[in-house]
């Protein structure tokens, strides 16, 4: 999925990296030791490892309990005309969970636009 964000890369990043960030828009709580991310919801955790961080580039995690295949990664790019700021959003689902899960996104994209300070 793809984002247009009204922020820069340097502001952007620590919300995508960092559990302080990360709690502003995607979990309720998120701790992390060492490469592991845990993830809470409504008193509910998942833990993710974190496969690969470049800065104000790429985020990428691996949930702890899904194929190793599958991932979700965070990537920001960069307009050539414009440069405008753009959020891709990489995830597994299965088919039938696709829309379901696009809505997720959108919806939680759009609080991290928020806590960014607009649209």
């Amino acid at each position: 999925m793809e984002f247009a964000i009204k922020s820069s890369p340097i502001i952007l990043f620590p919300f995508l990296s960092t559990p302080s960030g990360m709690s502003e828009w995607f979990a309720d709580k998120v701790a992390v030791h060492h490469n592991q991310f845990v993830f809470t919801w409504d008193n509910v955790s998942e833990e993710a490892e974190l496969l690969e961080m470049i800065e104000e580039d790429v985020v990428r995690f691996r949930w702890k309990d899904h194929d190793k295949k599958e991932y979700f990664e965070f990537k920001i790019t960069n307009t050539e005309i414009t440069d405008d700021t753009i959020l891709l959003i990489t995830d597994f689902a299965p088919e039938e969970d696709l829309d379901d899960e696009q809505q997720l996104w959108e919806s939680q994209v759009n609080e991290l636009k928020s806590r960014l300070g607009g649209f």
